[in-house]
């Protein structure tokens, strides 16, 4: 993968902004922002220890429902998203994934981000790695943004990723992104 010109320069700001502004006391990204010190290429999938992936939680207007996938590889129920794709802003590259993913097309970006390119929550967490692609176990640094989408629109998933894509009540959201369900039960309060 082609080296992302500018890309820490537009990864800095946000991750400060967050840090500042979003994450609760003791997140601190250490391992993030240490990679970023050191300029790894955290834009590309084959950096290690870890590098970024964006996702999406899609909630239901009224908050009360989230569309999650059955992810192939990890067979468990997650929200959408994947490796970070080049984007405009790190938001596209998580509704890029979410679409794909999901045959969804027209999730709105919550207005808890105010249009612009501040992630929700940043959660770095161990992966597997895949033996078949010659990956080791490693961390994803996840972006994730909140998308609104119509309960009943039809979904198609993407089947070489996601066994399904399904609506589950808010409540299942705790399993897949404790972090995101508590900030969205403040948000609905």
């Amino acid at each position: 993968m082609q080296h992302e010109p500018g890309f820490l320069e537009r990864l800095t700001p946000v991750i400060e902004a967050y840090l500042a502004q979003t994450a609760e006391p003791g997140e601190h990204l250490s391992l993030l922002r240490w990679q970023m010190a050191e300029r790894h290429r955290l834009e590309s999938r084959e950096t290690y220890p870890g590098h970024l992936t964006t996702s999406a939680i899609i909630v239901s207007p009224d908050l009360g429902s989230t569309l999650l996938i059955d992810h192939l590889t990890l067979k468990r129920w997650l929200q959408p998203g994947g490796h970070y794709e080049p984007a405009e802003q790190f938001w596209h590259s998580a509704r890029r994934e979410a679409e794909e993913e999901t045959g969804l097309a027209a999730l709105v970006l919550h207005p808890w981000h105010g249009g612009g390119d501040k992630p929700f929550v940043i959660d770095s967490h161990d992966v597997p790695g895949k033996a078949a692609r010659g990956e080791r176990p490693h961390i994803h640094h996840d972006l994730q943004f909140v998308f609104v989408a119509d309960r009943h629109a039809p979904l198609a998933a993407q089947l070489d990723e996601v066994a399904a894509a399904r609506w589950h009540p808010i409540g299942a959201l705790a399993e897949v992104s404790p972090r995101a369900f508590r900030r969205l039960d403040r948000l609905s309060a």
